[in-house]
């Protein structure tokens, strides 16, 4: 079980690239997500911490963070080019 989450999960490369939105459009963003999905982007986009932090305070594998990052990364850049909210 130690292994668990020690996984070096990442993107493929087509993760849309949210650096260029001011962090108060990105917080917004974020808090505007489902739960599953907010918990993961606040952690790893808003505070900055590591996916295996991350996976193991939420106790998931980070394959699942991964997912989930990527799910939250999509909607808020779609929100956003939408001009609208993420739900």
């Amino acid at each position: 079980m130690a292994n668990f989450f020690d996984l070096d999960v990442s993107f493929d490369g087509d993760e849309p690239d949210l650096s260029k939105i001011p962090a108060d459009k990105l917080e917004k963003a974020v808090a505007e997500l489902p739960d599953a999905l907010r918990s993961v982007a606040h952690a790893i986009l808003i505070e900055k911490r590591t996916m295996s932090d991350v996976s193991q305070d939420l106790g998931i594998r980070q394959g699942e963070l991964v997912t989930r990052l990527h799910r939250a990364m999509l909607s808020i850049s779609m929100s956003l080019m939408n001009g609208g909210h993420t739900r």
